[in-house]
């Protein structure tokens, strides 16, 4: 048809449709090119660059959110832990963490945990909690301690008045076996007997002369001197065997009077720079309590500090020994873990854990493998993040916590308990092989800030009865923000600390006016802004990379441009392989022509974050049938149920219309053709209609249209997703094969404010080159592909001849007529023959 012709055809059908003239265009007639793309108003922006402009005062278009977040973190009761949801790259990170430390700042600092030894029960460490700032000066302090102890006590124990002491507690014990044994020798000695040592320890034998007496002398004696002889020795073996009995006992009064005197010496040289701890900790009964369990223990092991002194010195006889002995942890035991260290803290800690890890979250407990085994003690207690968020927030990554094993569960039973347990992995699955520790649990007072999408908020809501009972607050980010004067000023400096924050090269105004285009083009509405942030930054680098080439100081559309065409180029090889298959006929779309039952239906795929629209061939079939709308791409499991309610809707659509009088006589079948994938959605179900219509009403469809938007079971055609790049699928299509001034895409009318088509189709349609034509009935979509009027029903009931609609009215009946010929033909009737149906 020729452009006239065409241009006459959308003033004669445009009366009959709807009227919507406060927006300046009506209905089916083709929209003028300032309805296809908003551009932004110059006027609006009142500076050279974006370095005139200040920072925003926040995130455009997210106060809900913003409320809610000082909400959470402002009240203080238990369970008002905060999930933020929204799409990413709207800030919400930079929101959050900007709020928190707000906050954060004027609130007081927590205080230092630490993990002692438990000189009780070693596996079981104690906690410590200090004032901020004190843990690790009271680690250092028991270094020093030690250290000093290390030199002190073998110091001590070398002073002439500790062994003097000493010696006189070893002759004392001499004194008394040597009296022992030597009043026994002088007695045994009168009755020519002697004490002599063995190998197997002290024994008698007879003397004479001073001499010890042969056993084979012995034996030659007569018999009753041998017989006097042992009779007297058995007296003195039963003496001697009382007193070898009794040196056990006198031995262990020995050392204790050694081990009493050693403890003296100790007490004195260790109580002096413990007093001087105690007294730079009087204010802490916790920390006195541990230096009081850790004088009794370095009373009651001393001697470590003598041994480990002999083997530093080489007073070890064996090399391997000494090296043993270095490498024990023996003074391990007194030293401080200082968990969480907050000196260097102001206010309370914001933590982002980036890896929330099971073991990152609540802590490990370390190993170390000494002589072959895996050992451990409190000093190998490593903290995790919620040890360092203790008092403070935490800030989580919602799909990354849930993917850990154990993590989710392990953060509700802390925040339920109120406490931080430890527990190793082998603990927690019932699994443990290895001696580990039972830390003391740590109280807990946290802010929990999960990040993440709606869909995990949604799907956590309806499937642990835990979360809302732990996170009542939900912060709700949106992904746009209304478009006006006000919000486009707004989004100018925010572009403005975009490029202050990246280090960019300043835009201009006409450059910001396009990334403002973009941010419209980007949320899918004209009369929108996009909220998602990280977008924009990559656009605004690609920019200035672009101007960097080209040796310029500043940002301007052209170079906004090109990134956006740089960035469609990248990821649109799919795209422009489809369109080329198109071109070469492989895949059959007509632009031109007239077809019954056929028409251009519009299509969006989403590929590696690129969306493209491109026309997909519907095509009707309808015979003699039972009312029955067959969907072919269902029947073959291609069909989503989203397509399928479509298909449904349209049996709804031709019952009302046409099916009052009495049912369907018809089959119908819709297909996409040559589609090999699976397909969901209804923004198909009026280009179906059109092509199952226009079968039934034996009216051709000019193919120089596609077609997009759902449709309702009154005919009215719905807004639908992606018009922007259905327009410029088909768009694209038409141009590689020669824009004549016919081809058009038919829209519905409610999707008109979402139009930001690219500036080539925009330039088209200005020259009368293609056409979007907006629609809101069925109706006026069928006579635009048709040419033919759809057809009102009049006073009698009945539709204008030559009309659509009654030309399927006319179809109907004649299907109708043959069903009940067919029936009568089985039942077997005859002219004029009385018969009945059972």
């Amino acid at each position: 048809m020729p452009q006239d012709a065409d241009m006459q055809h959308f003033e004669r059908v445009g009366p009959s449709s709807g009227l919507t003239g406060k927006e300046g265009w009506r209905s089916g007639i083709s929209l003028p090119s300032d309805k296809l793309y908003r551009r932004c108003d110059l006027s609006e922006l009142r500076f050279d660059t974006v370095l005139d402009l200040p920072d925003p005062p926040g995130l455009i278009g997210q106060e809900r959110a913003i409320e809610a977040v000082k909400f959470s973190i402002g009240i203080q009761h238990r369970g008002f832990n905060l999930f933020a949801l929204g799409p990413a790259g709207t800030g919400k990170h930079t929101l959050i963490d900007g709020l928190l430390r707000q906050r954060a700042a004027v609130e007081p600092t927590p205080p230092d945990w630490c993990y002692v030894n438990n000189f009780t029960d070693p596996h079981r460490p104690r906690r410590l909690m200090l004032p901020a700032g004190r843990g690790r000066p009271l680690k250092e302090a028991m270094d020093r301690l030690v250290a000093d102890l290390q030199i002190a006590l073998p110091a001590a124990f070398e002073r002439d008045d500790y062994r003097a002491r000493r010696d006189v507690l070893e002759q004392e014990f001499k004194k008394r076996t040597d009296e022992a044994f030597g009043d026994l020798q002088q007695r045994a000695e009168q009755k020519s007997i002697t004490l002599i040592r063995t190998p197997m320890g002290l024994a008698l034998a007879p003397t004479h002369n001073g001499e010890v007496i042969s056993p084979d002398v012995f034996r030659r004696m007569a018999e009753a001197d041998r017989k006097h002889i042992t009779g007297e020795m058995e007296v003195f073996q039963k003496e001697l065997e009382t007193i070898v009995r009794q040196i056990p006992d006198w031995e262990r009064e020995h050392r204790d009077a050694v081990r009493q005197l050693n403890r003296s010496v100790t007490a004195q040289t260790v109580r002096r720079p413990l007093a001087e701890l105690r007294r730079d900790y009087a204010d802490l009964s916790e920390v006195i309590a541990y230096f009081d369990a850790v004088e009794r223990d370095i009373l009651e092991n001393a001697d470590d500090f003598m041994a480990r002194n002999r083997a530093e010195t080489g007073g070890e006889p064996v090399p391997q020994i000494a090296q043993m002995m270095r490498e024990l942890p023996t003074f391990h035991r007194y030293q401080i873990n200082v968990m969480v260290d907050n000196s260097g803290t102001q206010g309370a800690p914001i933590v982002f854990e980036d890896h929330p890890t099971y073991q990152s979250l609540i802590g490990r407990v370390e190993h170390l493998a000494r002589f072959g085994a895996l050992t451990t003690d409190f000093t190998l207690i490593v903290p995790g993040a919620l040890h360092r968020a203790n008092g403070g927030y935490l800030v989580l990554d919602g799909e990354r916590l849930m993917g850990a094993p154990f993590s989710w569960d392990s953060l509700k039973r802390a925040l339920r308990s109120g406490e931080i347990r430890l527990l190793s992995l082998e603990q927690l699955m019932s699994l443990q092989s290895t001696v580990s520790l039972e830390p003391e649990s740590i109280p807990l007072n946290v802010k929990v800030v999960l990040i993440g999408s709606p869909l995990l908020y949604y799907l956590l809501t309806e499937y642990d009865s835990h979360f809302k009972e732990l996170f009542k607050v939900a912060a709700d980010f949106d992904d746009t923000v209304v478009r006006s004067p006000e919000s486009s000023a707004l989004y100018a400096r925010v572009i403005a600390a975009t490029v202050r924050r990246e280090k960019l090269r300043p835009l201009d105004r006409l450059g910001v006016a396009r990334a403002i285009e973009y941010s419209s083009r980007l949320s899918g509405d004209a009369e929108k802004l996009s909220t998602q942030m990280q977008h924009l930054t990559d656009l605004l680098q690609e920019a200035d990379y672009l101007a960097g080439v080209k040796k310029q100081d500043q940002i301007g559309a052209a170079e906004l441009q090109a990134a956006i065409d740089a960035k469609r180029r990248r990821g649109d090889r799919i795209y422009q392989r489809l369109q080329e298959e198109i071109a070469r006929n492989t895949l059959r779309i007509e632009t031109s022509g007239e077809r019954i039952g056929q028409v251009n239906g519009l299509a969006v795929t989403g590929l590696g974050g690129f969306s493209f629209g491109h026309p997909s061939r519907i095509s009707a079939r309808v015979r003699l049938g039972q009312g029955e709308v067959i969907d072919i791409e269902r029947q073959v499991a291609l069909g989503g149920p989203l397509h399928s309610k479509g298909v449904l809707i349209l049996s709804g659509f031709l019952g009302g219309r046409f099916g009052r009088s009495g049912p369907l006589s018809l089959t119908a079948s819709l297909v996409f053709e040559q589609s090999y994938g699976g397909i969901d959605g209804d923004s198909a179900s009026s280009a179906e209609l059109y092509a199952l219509l226009s079968a039934l009403a034996d009216a051709p469809i000019r193919q120089c249209y596609a077609v997009t938007g759902s449709v309702d079971q009154h005919g009215f055609v719905q807004a639908i997703g992606g018009v922007n790049e259905k327009i410029e699928g088909f768009f694209d299509v038409c141009n590689r094969r020669g824009l004549d001034g016919n081809q058009g895409v038919l829209i519905p009318a409610a999707n008109v404010k979402h139009l930001m088509l690219r500036e080539d189709v925009v330039a088209a349609c200005a020259a009368d080159r293609f056409h979007v034509v907006p629609v809101e009935t069925f109706d006026q979509g069928i006579e635009i592909l048709t040419g033919l009027p759809a057809g009102e029903l009049d006073i009698t009931g009945e539709y204008p001849a030559g009309t659509i609609n009654q030309r399927i009215v006319v179809r109907l009946g004649a299907f109708a007529a043959r069903m009940e010929g067919h029936r009568s033909a089985r039942r077997g009737d005859l002219p004029g023959r009385e018969h009945r149906d059972d």
